[in-house]
């Protein structure tokens, strides 16, 4: 009984520590400049001033069309571009497979940064500096996802396919009728993944994109926040964060459930 409370009690600290500071900046939001030295979980001298200053000195609207649809247009193309290519590793048969499929592996281990350069010499020679492409482009094949579809893919009977391709069914069609439907779970972490981390990218649009009109929003709350007009006002910076951080975080809530059982049930097939 004791061993249980204290397991109970640990992971209770354990999610409070990670809960707290995502409150504490939605208090800090609501709170007056003046309230914003304490840390307590109800917001001191209550206002909704931050926000209306935010969406007063920047297109905070437009940003968060512009977000939606990289990240919504990207996330597809993730998604088709992954299946493809996972399922080409998991079941067809070819010279090098092996090799392709070690290689991409190898891909995940380097950090963005360091093809930070040769993309945006890539952009600027295709002109697509100031554009979507220049957002989009770049992000169109993951390696995560075709690592998780392939161990999927390698999950399902090959029977399955099997019949299909009796059934006269091409290879497209045996990948997103018949074997997609059947690891929805997997779909949807790739979804979630790739989503959070496209709404979330500030920095290679702060290299690839000048134009305001074009800005997603984690690139204009950062301008916002650095680049003079917030006006040293820390709660509207922080209110600013905050409509950054709430589509995510109802993305997450909505979709946890699969979320979670995916990864608690995705393995490392050989």
């Amino acid at each position: 009984m004791a061993q249980t409370i204290l397991k109970y009690a640990l992971l209770v600290l354990a999610a409070l520590s990670f809960v707290y500071p995502f409150i504490w900046m939605l208090s800090a939001s609501l709170s007056s400049e003046s309230g914003l030295g304490s840390l307590v979980l109800l917001p001191e001298g209550f206002t909704w001033t931050n926000y209306v200053t935010v969406f007063t000195k920047i297109p905070l609207g437009r940003a968060f069309l512009n977000s939606a649809f990289v990240a919504i247009i990207t996330t597809s193309l993730v998604l088709i571009s992954g299946a493809m290519v996972g399922y080409a590793l998991a079941r067809l048969d070819f010279v090098g497979r092996n090799a392709i499929f070690y290689l991409i592996i190898f891909t995940m281990t380097l950090p963005f940064q360091i093809t930070l350069i040769p993309n945006y010499i890539t952009m600027v020679r295709l002109g697509w500096v100031d554009t979507y492409f220049a957002l989009i482009v770049p992000f169109a094949l993951s390696s995560l996802s075709v690592l998780l579809f392939r161990q999927a893919f390698q999950g399902l009977p090959q029977s399955l396919i099997d019949a299909a391709r009796m059934d006269g069914a091409g290879e497209l069609r045996i990948i997103f009728q018949i074997l997609v439907p059947n690891i929805l779970p997997t779909v949807l972490t790739i979804t979630i993944l790739t989503f959070m981390g496209l709404w979330n990218e500030a920095l290679w649009p702060l290299i690839v994109i000048r134009d305001e009109p074009t800005m997603t929003m984690p690139q204009l709350v950062t301008l916002f926040s650095v680049g003079g007009r917030a006006d040293a006002q820390l709660g509207v910076k922080i209110a600013a964060a905050v409509m950054l951080a709430v589509p995510i975080v109802i993305l997450y809530l909505f979709f946890q459930k699969h979320f979670i059982r995916s990864m608690a049930t995705s393995g490392m097939k050989d």
